[in-house]
């Protein structure tokens, strides 16, 4: 018998070639190849914006025109909703801590969380406008194009 369940949604939503697998570990969303940020930690923050300009695997480039993650200010400013909501119904409506307490809880919370919440948003973000595909390998791509990729079409 299959596991039910929030549960087993998710695990099975995380698979390869499913949207939310390249969004969660901020994968190429075309091949779920190589990540999508050159450092895999968030918190050197001097890099926490760099990233390829193209996918070692595939050959996406990432900035498909100038300022295109502009638009995943948006989705960040929903994602910190998010948090600030989850964060503020546990410390203050379920723990039943004080006011000041709740705002620093926010604070600390929001603050240690931005840099996931901002990586998180361009995940989420490229993701709306490209699809997985699973004939793009390394294969595919040295075998077509010389190995290099770059000259493919998004």
């Amino acid at each position: 018998m299959k596991a039910q369940g929030p549960t087993a949604v998710l695990l099975t939503s995380m698979k390869k070639g499913k949207r939310l697998y390249s969004i969660l570990r901020l994968k190429c969303p075309r091949c779920h190849g190589p990540g999508l940020f050159t450092n895999k930690s968030p918190f050197p923050l001097r890099e926490l914006s760099r990233m390829p300009e193209h996918c070692a695997e595939c050959g996406l480039k990432f900035e498909r025109e100038p300022s295109f993650f502009y638009g995943s200010m948006y989705i960040s400013y929903a994602y910190g909703v998010a948090v600030f909501v989850a964060v503020f119904v546990l410390v203050d409506l379920l723990l039943g801590y004080g006011i000041w307490t709740t705002v620093g809880t926010l604070a600390v919370v929001q603050l240690l969380a931005s840099p996931w919440i901002f990586r998180l948003s361009r995940s989420t973000w490229i993701n709306l406008f490209v699809s997985y595909d699973p004939s793009y390998s390394k294969k595919r791509l040295s075998s077509t194009s010389g190995g290099k990729g770059m000259d493919r079409k998004m």
